[in-house]
């Protein structure tokens, strides 16, 4: 579907939350209260430019590439504690009266030299596992800032009913900020102060002390940083979207309907430029579609297919008008034979068309996109299976668009509830011509050996494969 170049193309998000975000969302289809929630926020930021502004300033301050470890603090696995914390506790209680004893007698001061040397191991040895929680504790204070200061907007406040998150990730803060000093030394002053401030750690074993402390409270409040995390970007996502509704032209928000039909006017692939606009009209029928090579049906099906998923994912259609149920997808385009698994492309297929026929026996609305079915196969059994596999699929609910060159299967499947459609070409001038419009029935002829024509392969072999198709 080249979802990768598609999410490239939508990417207006301002931080790399939101853009880790936005990817997620474009590859998740929930349901349509949860769409719907996402259109309102989107809306907001639609009509309210000033808002969409103030806040994509805001969301600068996580445009860093840092700022993808904040994830890493929530989605990392249980962490693992040191089981010596009563060790440290007790070498820095027995520091601090070392100290206060040698007032009433100077030997007690001896004491404090062996624990010092033993404190400082610990204190270095801890040095390595505080670096793991370095880049996303840097990012988190910002995060929490950010987030605080979209939050003040009545608007968006008004949205979000619980923002206690943002007072449970506050009282963690105070924790980081040890970890973050040694990388704010950057002059000669406060690499003195850096020196005193290392001297009384090691001395009364705070950093270890404290990083306990501060693991228990991340392990406390992963899923209000997580909450941090989705605020942020479903905020920077939502904008992320009304800058496409305010930048692109004939755009729409789906329509669902909770029947088998599919109806989309001036629909157009959002990564081709001047793309032709197609209409589709389908009632309770599937689509087969056929036509000359180079016209246009995978894409075609690409085309309407991706529209699907942005219409279920972000409310968006790059379309006129798009009314579909709200479908479950699944498509068999772009199969490759798999070498490391020793596996050749129909084998790949087979197994896939499995996964598609076994969804199908559930009542959900899907959708089943497959482009040129068992084309690694002979004709003969090609034909058979496609039509046996076809007709199967196409019940229920589900919606079937295949494009194929096998125009025997328009003969086939016009009865199983298959509307037929095609591309197709004119020659001008020695040139072919695709007007890439979509166009009921099958074609009345094909372009293969035309192409080879025109790219001045010998007139032999032009000629006997003429004679081999009359």
């Amino acid at each position: 579907m080249d979802f990768d170049d598609i999410f490239k193309f939508l990417d207006r998000t301002t931080s790399r939350i939101g853009q880790q975000y936005l990817y997620y969302k474009l590859r998740t289809i929930t349901d349509i209260p949860g769409l719907n929630r996402f259109a309102d926020l989107t809306k907001i930021f639609t009509s309210n430019r000033e808002l969409r502004i103030k806040s994509q300033l805001e969301l600068s301050s996580l445009s860093s590439a840092k700022a993808y470890y904040l994830e890493e603090i929530f989605r990392s696995k249980n962490i693992k504690k040191s089981n010596k914390i009563w060790l440290y506790r007790s070498l820095s209680t027995a520091a601090i009266l070392s100290i206060i004893l040698s007032f009433f007698n100077p030997a007690w001061f001896i004491l404090l030299i062996p624990i010092f040397f033993v404190n400082l191991v610990f204190h270095y040895k801890n040095k390595s596992s505080i670096e793991y929680y370095l880049n996303g504790v840097g990012q988190l204070a910002t995060s929490y800032k950010v987030a605080n200061n979209l939050s003040s907007s009545e608007e968006i406040r008004s949205f979000y009913k619980d923002l206690s998150f943002l007072k449970k990730v506050k009282s963690i803060l105070s924790n980081t900020r040890f970890l973050e000093w040694e990388r704010k030394v950057d002059n000669e002053y406060a690499l003195l102060f850096w020196f005193i401030s290392e001297i009384i750690k090691i001395t009364f074993n705070l950093e270890p002390i404290l990083f306990y402390n501060f693991q228990n409270s991340l392990e406390n409040k992963k899923e209000d940083i997580k909450s941090l995390f989705l605020f942020i970007g479903e905020i920077d996502s939502a904008i992320s979207c009304a800058s496409i509704l305010n930048s692109e032209k004939n755009l729409c928000n789906p329509t669902f309907v909770d029947k088998k039909e599919v109806f989309s006017e001036g629909l157009y692939h959002p990564l081709i430029k001047d793309c032709t606009r197609n209409n589709l009209n389908l009632v309770n029928k599937s689509l087969l579609l056929t036509g000359s090579n180079m016209s246009g049906k995978t894409t075609f099906i690409r085309t309407f297919s991706v529209n699907a998923i942005l219409g279920q994912t972000l409310n968006i259609c790059f379309a006129s008008k798009f009314e579909i149920p709200f479908f479950k997808i699944y498509s068999t385009i772009r199969i490759s034979d798999d070498l490391i698994n020793n596996t050749s492309y129909y084998l790949e297929e087979v197994v896939r068309i499995k996964e598609l026929i076994e969804v199908s026996k559930k009542d959900d609305f899907c959708l089943f996109v497959i482009d040129e079915l068992f084309k690694g196969t002979n004709t003969a059994e090609r034909l058979a299976a496609g039509k046996s596999i076809l007709s199967y699929l196409n019940r229920k609910n589900h919606v079937v668009m295949v494009s194929t060159h096998d125009l025997e299967l328009t003969d086939l499947l016009k009865k199983q509830n298959f509307e037929l459609y095609h591309f197709s070409e004119t020659i001008e001038n020695e040139k072919l011509l695709f007007d890439y419009k979509i166009k009921p029935g099958k074609p009345k002829s094909g372009n293969a050996i035309k192409i080879l024509d025109l790219y001045d392969y010998p007139k032999e072999i032009i000629d006997n494969a003429r004679i081999g198709i009359e």
